[in-house]
């Protein structure tokens, strides 16, 4: 039992925790806006780690220019797909009424579309590279320098969103939005601009998520499943279109998953992340934060 006092592994726990966050907080944020089911959301994070890895192999770019380009090439690819493919779908009513099953055959061809694209394009190999590789020592844990900077974004990230949400008319905006649609819209908020833009950050913050998970392990074109359905079992922790809870369930998940593997094995892990969601829906089915309706 020695193991689970250990502040290397809690540590570990937090970073991986960290970067759950930020890919669920992006699906989230899709759904709880407009209602989309993104399947394709891993494929996100897989163009921004490749987005970063080519920046670094092929531009000489560092790993700080390209916390900057991934995010910036998710977002364009979130705008474009919005543009060219969703607005279109949400501005047919018959169309809008099923659109979470719409939604979910879109985002799963965009996914293999994604997928094969890129292995064409760069093979399927397994890619790397080396930054910030030097060992920090904490004084009660060592990390290399790479997963420490992945640790600091990916926190200043999720901190700055929650605040964003809680204090600013945007979060707000988007809280109303997640709750009402209808309601959001008379009160004058403008929610076709606040859906595009919740489409485009969400992508943007997959694609940032990417640039950190490309620091601290390999890539390939078919990455982005794992994280995918990562993503789905937090925001049932933390409920669906709970932006905040989203946060914490991230957190939740990189704990249980670390420790779960350290006391059993890596070939456990899938077991573990799966066994997570089943419980939950079964014990708490609106999440950790959510409330369970009331009946009447």
């Amino acid at each position: 039992m020695q193991i689970l006092s250990s502040p290397q592994l809690l540590l570990a726990a937090l970073i991986l925790g960290a970067l759950y966050a930020l890919v669920a907080l992006g699906l989230n944020l899709i759904y709880g806006t407009m209602r989309l089911l993104n399947v394709g959301h891993g494929e996100i994070v897989m163009v921004g780690a490749y987005t970063a890895f080519w920046s670094f192999a092929l531009l000489g770019l560092g790993p700080l220019p390209a916390l900057v380009l991934a995010p910036a090439i998710a977002g364009l690819l979130g705008f474009a797909l919005y543009r060219g493919l969703f607005r279109r779908l949400l501005a047919h009513s018959i169309v809008a009424e099923r659109i979470e099953a719409n939604s979910l055959l879109l985002f799963f061809g965009v996914s293999i579309i994604l997928q094969n694209l890129t292995a064409l394009l760069f093979t399927a190999t397994f890619r790397g590279y080396r930054t910030f590789a030097g060992v920090v020592d904490l004084g009660f844990a060592a990390v290399t320098g790479g997963r420490l900077l992945a640790l600091a974004v990916a926190l200043t990230v999720a901190v700055a969103a929650a605040l964003v949400l809680r204090f600013t008319l945007v979060g707000l905006a988007i809280k109303a939005l997640i709750q009402n649609r209808d309601a959001a819209a008379l009160a004058g908020i403008d929610t076709e601009g606040l859906e595009r833009w919740s489409f485009v950050a969400g992508f943007a913050v997959a694609g940032l998520a990417g640039a950190l998970v490309s620091m601290v392990e390999q890539i390939s074109p078919f990455m982005g499943f794992p994280f995918t359905i990562a993503a789905f079992v937090i925001i049932i922790l933390g409920g669906l279109g709970n932006l905040t809870g989203s946060l914490l369930g991230g957190f939740v998940l990189g704990i249980l998953e670390t420790y779960g593997v350290a006391l059993t094995s890596p070939n456990y892990r899938s077991i573990l992340v799966y066994g997570v969601f089943i419980l939950v829906l079964l014990i708490r089915p609106q999440g950790l934060l959510g409330r369970a309706p009331i009946v009447r």
